[in-house]
């Protein structure tokens, strides 16, 4: 039985030696069609002809998005590229292949290449990012294969801490814990990378006092699908604000999510792990999956840059706010998250905790409820200090430099230091 495969190496000296290499090749590879640009490709491999591509470097518009959607539709992807083209040969590695042969390559060795990478796609390995990134009916399909991506070589190095902060839909305080867990990190000493990944409206620039319109998580996401991004230029896309902590700013327009591709959001936060050693990630609230309820074919999921993250993240810090509304979509929230990332590590937050819509002690009761209709042991709860706060985002700076003394500093320091393995001093009680 024959194994059909397309090739794209456009423009390439070899690409006649190589068609006739993998024809001639023991395995019985097929060439169906020698598609002359990235839309053939695409379209061909969409109809289903074919089980395995080669493409070269050089291909035109290429980028991790298309090889992204040639995964997901489970056709295997190797990488051809002229003998010694070590330039060729690292881009097609961060666009996401994992197989790259040289053109001059015997023909067995490129027939094995090809096997190989079928075989590794029709395997039973959860895909990496596949399920997140677009909408795609043909998942609804019995016995379908889908394929996952290899992994980039970047993250086989990437040590530092990945922490996503999360809450359910309203205002629980999503930034301003992420923001205050950040530059407490950096008062600590540890180089941090605070990132705005909310595609419903990221205000982390705003409250940081950051007046540039050019959102540097979007720029970063454009290298990296570009196949161009790497360690110094992440660094140069994330300005740096105080000693130790970078930002990469958010999107200033909500319609402007698409610029937060899946498959490069993987890449920025493999290279993040390795720029700083904790990362921390103002993530938006929605947790859907049905976009393709709405499209008939491929489409980008809006909430893949969202669901990625928490997938990615060593730690999820889920913010809810200390009220009734608050805390009910809190405790469904728990609920709808844990059954989207299974096995997630979670630490909780309740945000602005006062006795007026709790009353009695508060504290004590939102622990409790929590405890019994969500399970959760460990709460992390802020006390309300609206003024403090309010403060800060008038100034454009964060909670330490305008009220250090603030009640709602205490527990987010803490939570940031244990995060971290950090260990604080124990403070002396004033005698009276």
């Amino acid at each position: 039985m024959s194994l059909p495969v397309l090739t794209a190496v456009t423009g390439a000296r070899w690409e006649s030696d190589l068609v006739a290499a993998l024809e001639r090749s023991s395995l019985g590879l097929d060439v169906v069609r020698r598609c002359v640009d990235l839309p053939d490709l695409l379209a061909t491999a969409q109809s289903g002809q074919a089980r395995a591509v080669l493409l070269s470097a050089d291909l035109r518009r290429l980028d991790r998005e298309a090889v992204s959607r040639l995964i997901a539709g489970g056709v295997a992807v190797v990488g051809v590229v002229t003998p010694g083209d070590d330039e060729g040969e690292d881009r097609l590695h961060k666009l996401g292949v994992a197989k790259v042969v040289p053109a001059d390559a015997p023909a067995d060795v490129l027939a094995s290449a090809v096997a190989e990478a079928v075989e590794f796609a029709q395997g039973t390995r959860r895909p990496q990012h596949s399920g997140f990134a677009v909408a795609n009916p043909w998942q609804a399909l019995p016995r379908l294969p889908v394929a996952p991506e290899p992994p980039a070589p970047e993250s086989r190095t990437a040590t530092g801490q990945l922490i996503a902060c999360w809450g359910p839909t309203g205002a629980p305080g999503r930034t301003s814990v992420a923001v205050t867990l950040a530059t407490e990190l950096a008062a600590f000493g540890v180089p941090t990378l605070l990132a705005d990944a909310d595609v419903y409206g990221g205000v982390v620039a705003q409250a940081l006092g950051l007046l540039d319109e050019a959102p540097g998580l979007a720029a970063a996401c454009r290298s990296a699908n570009n196949g161009s991004l790497d360690l110094p230029g992440l660094a140069r896309h994330a300005r740096q604000v105080l000693p130790r902590l970078r930002v990469l700013t958010g999107l200033q327009r909500a319609d402007r999510w698409p610029e937060l591709r899946v498959s490069a959001l993987e890449q920025v936060w493999d290279l993040a792990r390795q720029l700083a050693a904790a990362t921390v990630v103002d993530c938006g609230f929605c947790l859907e999956q049905d976009e393709e309820i709405s499209f008939d074919t491929a489409a980008p999921r809006r909430n893949g840059a969202t669901l990625v993250t928490l997938e990615r993240a060593t730690t999820v810090v889920a913010v809810g706010a200390a009220d009734p509304v608050g805390l009910q979509r809190l405790i469904r929230g728990l609920e709808e998250l844990r059954e989207t990332i299974p096995g997630v590590n979670l630490r909780v937050v309740v945000n602005a905790v006062r006795r007026g819509p709790v009353g009695g002690d508060a504290e004590g009761q939102i622990r409790d409820v929590l405890r019994r209709y969500a399970g959760v042991d460990d709460v992390v709860c802020v006390p309300y200090d609206r003024q403090s706060f309010d403060l800060a985002l008038a100034h454009g700076r964060c909670l330490a430099e305008i009220a250090p003394k603030s009640p709602a500093r205490a527990p987010l320091r803490m939570l940031a230091a244990d995060l971290m393995g950090i260990s604080l001093p124990r403070q002396r009680r004033r005698r009276r």
